[in-house]
């Protein structure tokens, strides 16, 4: 995979790249949206837990793929509100934290999702050659 960084755009705002390149005949595997719920059925009230937990979720998907944070080349991430784009940005940088090759990314404002305790939601595509 390449991350595409075009010198006549400005660079990206945070810790992802403006786009990633797959060569033919790689395998994808893309996540459902994951959301902040815990094994108990527990949802943290905070987004950057909550996003700490997406982000788990989808780790472990990409690990029964035999696949990690390193292949993943877009994330697709939804908040509640702009006042939890910090928590999940923080969140996302720490998934990140030893990805060399970052994957494009997208945050969304959304109105809200299943249930309204829930703040931040996360999908991953992956790729690996």
């Amino acid at each position: 995979m390449r991350q595409i960084a075009p010198a006549d755009l400005p660079p990206p705002f945070a810790r992802y790249a403006h786009g990633v390149e797959v060569p033919a005949g790689a395998r994808l595997v893309v996540t459902s949206g994951q959301l902040g719920l815990d094994a108990a059925g527990n949802v943290p009230a905070s987004a950057l837990e909550q996003a700490r937990l997406c982000l788990e979720h989808c780790a472990a998907i990409l690990r029964a793929a035999g696949m990690g944070p390193q292949d993943a080349i877009r994330l697709n991430a939804y908040v509640t509100d702009r006042a939890h784009m910090a928590g999940y940005m923080q969140a996302r940088d720490e998934w990140l934290a030893q990805v060399t090759r970052l994957p494009a990314s997208t945050l969304v404002i959304v109105s809200g999702f299943t249930r309204p305790e829930f703040l931040v939601e996360v999908e991953v595509t992956a790729a690996r050659p």
